[in-house]
């Protein structure tokens, strides 16, 4: 018996809760999305976290994860539009699972229309311009390749949406763009208005007055929410994180959240639990 197949045995054995479905768009989701920062080696802490993260997320590794998440009740995986995601995904359906994928453009990979064509071909549900990406065109006025991309993106019958770590670019989108979701960073770590990426040479922040501005601004948006960076990449305790989640959720909305199974095998379902128990105590 596989991990993946004895979590969900023992988590049909208790009872353990699984996470309710949303729609993005008119694509249905499990309101507990599988992250993709830990696959991809992002952990936004140190540059040796980050070489943990890649070495131990071999090619089976990653469909052990998803097979993991599917046992858990989670049925949607957002990640980059890369090679590598691709090629885990296919395995992953090929024998026989179903995870629902949510296609993030990225500098990395390429231009935004790249990013896009790939979601296209590697037959993406969903599809959402790159926080990083957003908050460096918004706050230089670059903005006209992210029409284009959100009219490809639902030309292509994909549902559509963008991120941001800025308060400033989400209200932004929220004003110019018809989106179907929009994925709201809890923190807003380093500039982004200088580079679209991340600056590795200097130290993220994470202030909560930013989670406080985000999770406020969160409540005027008019499409569902996907709240990421919660955990503050690791900084939080999983507990507390949650409960503050539980409290800006609407319903309707939903919470990425990346998963490092080397610190613990279990950390799937010990996630949805903790956040399906706190929002369930808040009647949502």
């Amino acid at each position: 018996m596989t991990s993946a197949q004895a979590i969900a045995k023992e988590a049909g054995k208790e009872g353990l809760p699984r996470p309710q479905t949303v729609t993005l768009g008119d694509v249905p989701v499990s309101r507990f999305i599988l992250g993709a920062n830990p696959i991809g080696g992002y952990a936004h802490q140190t540059r040796e976290r980050d070489e943990e993260m890649r070495n131990w997320y071999t090619m089976e590794r990653v469909k052990e994860c998803y097979r993991l998440a599917e046992a858990a009740g989670v049925t949607a995986h957002l990640a980059r539009a890369d090679d590598f995601v691709m090629r885990a995904l296919r395995e992953h359906w090929n024998g026989g699972g179903s995870l629902t994928w949510i296609a993030q453009t990225c500098p990395g990979v390429g231009s935004i229309m790249h990013g896009v064509n790939n979601a296209i071909h590697g037959r993406a549900r969903c599809c959402f311009v790159h926080g990083g990406e957003l908050d460096y065109r918004v706050a230089n006025g670059k903005t006209d390749e992210v029409f284009d991309a959100i009219r490809a993106i639902k030309e292509n019958g994909m549902s559509a949406g963008v991120a941001g770590h800025s308060t400033a670019t989400i209200r932004w989108a929220a004003e110019h763009l018809e989106l179907d979701f929009f994925m709201t960073c809890y923190y807003n770590p380093d500039d982004r208005t200088r580079q679209a990426h991340r600056d590795y040479d200097s130290e993220e922040y994470y202030g909560p007055e930013h989670r406080e501005a985000m999770c406020a601004l969160i409540q005027e948006l008019p499409a569902p929410a996907i709240h990421y960076k919660v955990l503050a990449a690791g900084r939080h305790d999983p507990r507390e994180a949650f409960e503050f989640v539980a409290d800006a959720y609407r319903p309707g909305d939903a919470v990425c959240v990346g998963i490092f199974t080397k610190d613990s095998a279990n950390m799937i379902q010990v996630d949805v639990t903790l956040l399906e128990t706190a929002l369930r105590k808040r009647g949502k």
